[in-house]
């Protein structure tokens, strides 16, 4: 939406010191009776905090938000009506430093669009027989105040007695001011906000006050978030008090290793007249822990509260369970993303980073649009994206682009382009959405198509791969075992294919042949390359074999086989985590989707590190970078590339709505859905509620006394298919909208297991994933580096009684983990 901009840029004279004192800017205009309507129209290269009269106007925070500046700068419209008074006013704004200024990314480069911060403010007053409009020019004066430090990474000093009483109400003298300087800007860049403004959006107190071993005064709040501290304090007049943020606790001492050289410390200093109340507003933190010093006297609970601040996103997507493990993780994805979607989708809220990658977001992307509604956010991001890919030629592996090289085009990050918007559609089902990227959906592929191989292979370029493998080299997080051009050329299947249904969905008739040939092309070049026609996928890893699986790039009799496999090596690594960036997101859908349930369910629960539910175990309150940035004797991992606040690996979330509460969409939009949950792992009941365009879903089961209970509510206009789970018939209903439920015995025989002895043959045993994950870990525990094989054709003839035997001395301990493990797993089928 275009606007008739009249208001110019304004800035300091000369540029202040790096990060230093923020610039004041003022002026004074008298109004000829009280206006009709009164609209001011706010943005700023940094942050702006507008004023009208002395009063701080509108709630949001961070303003304008990180975009594009280059191509896309977002202004805020506020309705200030009631604000304006006849005769004498007074229109202020306070400009940080922000993105536009500021240092960005881990190369400490700052100015990315800007050399100092600049301030736009249009406001519009419309009377009965006019309007007039007052915008930032010459005619507006700056100054400096209390904020004598800002930064997003380092943090902010506020100085309360430098604060110039009345410098935003008329009447105040400001001929010591200087007059702001106009600063060139295009206005053909600026554009409405679409999407939803940041806000502090929860307050939460703290959980705990301690002491350090060293002394220093602790505060945990219990929850690792993006936001930073309101304080209180009284006390003496230039007594500084410090606030030092980090996600973690080393040895009773703050750990600041995860934030590198960001600083993330506030400071105040008070007035000392009575009791004051400050917050920051130029800077956030990634943290759940503070370190206070020098607060007068002892620090109250009531002296801190951590103010939670990101993108006021609806939320739409819930789910519990039995299990208490898997609900913390799945509030742990919940919290990931709040704390990272502050205005752009970033990987981290903490360190010297915080940059918008497109691999994270992009394996993400489900999960965060089952959460929330992230039309807003992430429509305004993919406009970013098509303006960066248009200027650049390709599309950067972090949007807005400050990385100092170009970004070659890459699978999982680069093709973002395409599977975020078609994902958006499958979510919302808003064709505008594809049209909106087309161009940008379509500059990326056939780039991609022009790089292929003569056999149609994505084999050469740079790729990040199965990015964030537990088993790649802790300096190289692309060293995965994975091949990265398989990884690409999976990818490619997936990313050509959706390519191909948006250009039909838009009647792009042509292109959709083109890309459905391609899509063809290059699927038949991945199986000549990579599959065996028994469904043997090359590279023989977890992650080879799920994108194959998942993307449908095997035969039917491939895919079983291909299940197989998968199952056996998800098996032989303990039930542990195999899988980066590439792989995570699917593996659990791979088993499933195979006729592996019980395995994935067993991959789930598993908490050994690395797993999902490792974290959990050790107090995560949110997604970790690497599966082992806490390592199991409580240190952090070294690699320097350790944040607890990384929401890709939360793409596991997407596997327990679909499957473990069993609801997905089957027409975009969820018109047409299906309902289809598959318990497992001994949970009892799972809920799940998801808000979709045409209303509030919700599916809930529960195993009581061997009943099943289903129950489903769908929208007035929507039609589900509810496959029943566990139903002895196993009944298949189309239902409508409405609320419907289902009460039926289980099968003779579900959730019991045979009874094993010490007798049971052990390929009797290796039949049943669960006891013989168990007697793997047994054996693993007393004879370390010795295998043991269940499908062997002598494990036929031997029993765990005949390795007792070979044993005479055998210990206590050991036939009682045998017994044990004979009998673990009781109710996870």
């Amino acid at each position: 939406m275009s606007h008739a901009w009249q208001a110019g840029f304004i800035a300091a004279p000369a540029p202040g010191e790096p990060g230093g004192a923020a610039p004041y800017f003022r002026r004074e205009f008298v109004s000829d009776g009280q206006p009709r309507r009164a609209t001011l129209y706010a943005t700023a290269l940094g942050i702006v905090e507008p004023y009208v009269n002395g009063t701080r106007v509108g709630d949001e925070v961070l303003a304008p938000g990180w975009t594009s500046y280059r191509h896309r700068l977002s202004v805020s419209r506020y309705d200030v009506t009631e604000l304006i008074a006849p005769g004498a006013n007074a229109l202020g704004a306070v400009v940080g430093e922000g993105w536009a200024v500021g240092r960005l990314g881990w190369e400490g480069k700052r100015e990315h669009y800007a050399g100092r911060p600049a301030l736009f403010l249009q406001l519009e007053l419309e009377y009965d027989d006019r309007t007039e409009i007052i915008g930032t020019d010459r005619s507006f004066t700056t100054s400096t105040g209390a904020v004598l430090v800002n930064g997003l990474y380092d943090g902010e000093t506020y100085d309360a007695r430098l604060e110039p009483d009345g410098w935003n109400r008329p009447g105040f003298d400001d001929a010591s001011w200087s007059p702001a300087e106009p600063l060139d800007r295009d206005p053909a860049t600026l554009v409405l906000g679409s999407a939803p403004p940041i806000r502090r959006v929860e307050e939460l107190p703290p959980v705990d006050i301690s002491t350090s071993p060293s002394g220093k005064t602790i505060v945990d709040f219990g929850q690792n978030i993006s936001g930073w501290v309101r304080l209180t304090v009284t006390g003496e007049a230039g007594r500084t008090v410090t606030l030092r943020h980090a996600e973690v606790l080393v040895e009773g001492e703050l750990g600041t290793e995860t934030l590198r050289t960001a600083a993330a410390t506030d400071r105040y200093i008070p007035r000392g007249e009575a009791t004051e109340v400050w917050e920051p507003r130029f800077t956030y933190h990634g943290f759940r822990y503070v370190q206070v010093d020098g607060h007068p006297g002892g620090l109250d609970r009531e002296d801190v509260t951590a103010v939670v601040v990101h993108s006021d996103m609806p939320r739409t997507g819930w789910f519990e369970t039995s299990h208490p493990l898997v609900n913390k993780l799945h509030d742990n994805v919940v919290w990931s993303m709040r704390g990272n979607f502050v205005g752009v989708p970033t990987d981290c809220p903490q360190r010297d980073e915080r940059l918008g990658w497109t691999g994270d977001l992009n394996a993400f992307a489900p999960t965060a649009a089952f959460l929330y509604d992230v039309r807003g956010v992430l429509g305004s991001w993919l406009a970013d994206l098509a303006a960066e890919q248009r200027a650049k030629g390709y599309v950067p592996w972090v949007v807005p682009d400050v990385l100092s090289t170009p970004s070659p085009p890459t699978a999982l990050w680069s093709d973002a382009a395409v599977s975020l918007p078609w994902t958006l559609y499958r979510e919302y089902g808003d064709v505008e959405i594809l049209r909106r990227s087309y161009a940008s959906m379509t500059m990326f592929v056939r780039d991609v198509e022009e790089r292929l191989d003569e056999n149609g292979l994505w084999s050469s370029g740079f790729q990040f791969g199965d990015w964030l493998d537990p088993d790649a080299p802790m300096d190289n997080a692309a060293g995965g075992k994975t091949d990265r051009h398989l990884v690409a050329s999976a990818y490619l299947c997936k990313v050509t294919r959706e390519m191909a249904e948006t250009s039909a969905v838009l009647g792009e008739d042509e292109d959709a042949a083109h890309f459905t040939a391609l899509a063809e092309r290059v699927r038949e070049a991945f199986r000549r390359e990579y599959i065996t026609p028994a469904g043997r996928v090359a590279g023989e890893t977890a992650t080879a074999y799920a994108l194959a699986i998942t993307f449908d790039i095997l035969d039917a009799d491939q895919k079983v086989r291909a299940g197989v496999l998968l199952a056996e090596l998800v098996a032989k690594a303990g039930y542990r985590i195999s899988t980066g960036f590439a792989g995570t997101p699917l593996v659990l859908h791979a088993l499933s989707d195979t006729g592996h349930l019980e395995e994935a369910y067993l991959l789930l629960l598993e908490t050994g590190c690395p797993s999902f539910l490792y974290p959990v175990t050790m107090g995560a309150t949110t997604i970790w970078e690497r599966w082992d940035a806490i390592r199991p004797d409580g240190t952090l991992n070294p690699s320097g590339m350790t944040s607890l606040n990384h929401y890709a690996f939360g793409a596991v979330a997407d596997w327990l709505h679909r499957v473990v509460g069993g609801l997905s969409a089957v027409d975009p939009g969820y018109r047409r859905m299906s309902i289809a949950p598959r318990p497992g792992g001994g949970l009892t009941h799972a809920t799940v509620r998801h808000d979709t365009v045409h209303g509030r879903v919700e599916v809930a089961w529960r195993i009581t006394d061997r009943r099943m209970s289903v129950e489903a509510t769908i929208p007035d206009g929507t039609e589900a298919k509810v496959v029943l789970p566990l139903h002895p018939g196993s009944l298949v209903v189309d239902v409508t909208g409405g609320t419907h439920s289902w009460r039926y015995d289980l099968p003779d025989g579900h959730g019991s297991r045979p009874e094993y002895t010490l007798d049971t043959p052990l390929r009797t045993l290796a039949e049943d994933p669960a006891v013989w994950h168990a007697l793997s870990q047994v054996f693993t525990r007393h004879f370390p580096g010795i295998p043991i094989d269940g499908t062997a054709p002598e494990a036929a003839g031997v029993s765990l009684n005949t390795v007792l035997g070979y044993l005479p001395g055998a210990s206590d301990e050991l036939k009682a983990d045998f017994s044990a493990a004979l009998a673990r797993g009781e109710g996870t089928r």
